[in-house]
């Protein structure tokens, strides 16, 4: 089996952090339903308010490539969120086979 994942930061900007919930938590829903999409989980961190770190994973690297050109995720992500951001961090990772 393989897998790719995206792991990111998301850092909202001071009076920010609601409006990046509300496109992040619309972008869940989306993405969760992607038929390459494995796993779409966010947590916003207990220590730093307004950050959010996001973790995907994907059946292979070709189905995060069409996450990324989706229209939720242009809409809600690149349009949306990202403008908010003060701060925006990604990894990427392919599964280690056993």
């Amino acid at each position: 089996m393989s897998a790719f994942s995206c792991n990111a930061l998301w850092v909202a900007r001071d009076g920010e952090a609601e409006r990046v919930r509300g496109f992040l938590t619309e972008l869940i829903a989306a993405s969760r339903s992607e038929p390459g999409n494995l796993s779409y989980q966010a947590f916003e961190d207990a220590e730093r308010p307004g950050a959010f770190r996001i973790f995907e994973v994907y059946r292979d690297e070709r189905a995060f490539q069409d996450h990324a050109a989706s229209d939720h995720f242009q809409r809600l992500a690149q349009d949306g969120a990202v403008p908010l951001l003060e701060e925006r961090e990604r990894s990427f990772g392919e599964l280690i086979e056993l």
